[in-house]
C-alpha cells in the first residue's frame, strides 16, 4: 500500500514531471512471474527511476547499511526503504552474503520483481566493473529469466556524494530477457555462475555504452580512490610513505 502510495501519487508523478525518464524496452519486462531485473549502477537515484516506469513493484537488494543508521535520522532512513519494497543486503562476502540472497530468492519464488546489481556497489567512475555471481546464484536457483536494464545518465543527475539532484533527463533501456534454462541445476557449479554473469555484464555494457573493465571489482577501485585520497590529504604521494613536510 505505501509502495503503491509513493509511487503513484509522491515519488512517481513528480519524477515524472521533473526529469522526464524517456525508456525503451518495456515490452521486455514480464507481464507475471518471477523475474530478475539486473541494471548497471551509476548512482542511488537508480532504485528511484527504475521502480517508476515498471509497471509491475519492484524489490531491489539494496545495501545494509541503509538499514543500520543511528538515531532519528537512520530510522526514518532504514523506515523509507523497506516501505519502498528495499531489501538489505549484505556485501562482506560468504554466509552473510548468502543468507541475504535467501531474502531475494524468495522474492523470486513469490512470483514477484527482483532488482540487482550485480557488480554491487555504484561505479566509481561511469565504467562497468566485473560482476558479482549472487545474480547468477539466484537466476539458477530460482529458475527465472535476467531483464537486463540499463540505466543512463543518472549519475549525471545524482553523482556520488551529492543529496539535491541536478535537473535533467535520464534514460531506460531494458533488453530481451536473458534464458540460462540450460544451466538447470548448476546453481553451485562456480564456473558456471561465472560464466552466466560476465553473460550479463557483457550484455549491460552492450546496452548502456560502457567501457567495461571485466576483471576488477568496482569496490577494489574504491577502495583504491579511497586510499589515494586519504594519502592526498595526509601529503603523501605515490611510491613515499613518509608525509610531507
Amino acid at each position: 500500500m505505501v509502495y503503491w502510495f509513493f509511487k503513484h501519487l509522491v515519488v512517481g508523478p513528480l519524477l515524472v514531471l521533473v526529469f522526464r525518464p524517456w525508456v525503451s524496452g518495456l515490452r521486455h519486462v514480464p507481464a507475471a512471474g518471477g523475474a530478475i531485473l539486473a541494471s548497471n549502477h551509476l548512482s542511488f537515484s537508480d532504485s528511484v527511476f527504475l521502480p517508476v516506469v515498471v509497471p509491475r513493484p519492484v524489490a531491489f537488494l539494496a545495501k545494509q547499511e541503509y538499514f543500520t543508521g543511528k538515531g532519528p535520522k537512520g530510522w526514518v532512513i532504514a523506515l523509507f526503504f523497506r516501505l519502498i519494497n528495499q531489501i538489505p543486503m549484505d556485501r562482506s562476502g560468504g554466509a552473510a552474503s548468502a543468507l541475504s540472497l535467501t531474502a531475494g530468492a524468495e522474492v523470486l519464488r513469490e512470483g514477484r520483481l527482483l532488482g540487482i546489481y550485480p557488480e554491487g556497489t555504484r561505479s566509481p567512475d561511469g565504467r562497468m566493473y566485473r560482476g558479482k555471481v549472487g545474480v547468477a546464484t539466484l537466476a539458477l536457483q530460482a529458475g527465472v529469466p535476467v531483464v537486463p536494464v540499463a540505466m543512463i545518465g543518472t549519475d549525471k543527475v545524482q553523482p556520488i556524494g551529492r543529496i539535491i539532484p541536478h535537473v535533467r533527463r535520464v534514460g531506460i533501456i531494458i533488453g530481451p530477457p536473458l534464458d540460462f534454462s540450460r544451466y538447470h541445476g548448476q546453481h553451485e557449479d562456480r564456473a558456471v555462475l561465472r560464466t552466466v554473469t560476465d553473460e550479463i555484464m557483457d550484455t549491460l555494457s552492450r546496452l548502456s555504452g560502457q567501457d567495461y573493465v571485466p576483471d576488477v571489482y568496482a569496490a577494489t577501485v574504491k577502495a583504491q580512490l579511497a586510499q589515494k585520497q586519504k594519502q592526498k590529504r595526509s601529503g603523501v604521494t605515490d611510491g613515499d610513505t613518509t608525509p610531507a613536510d
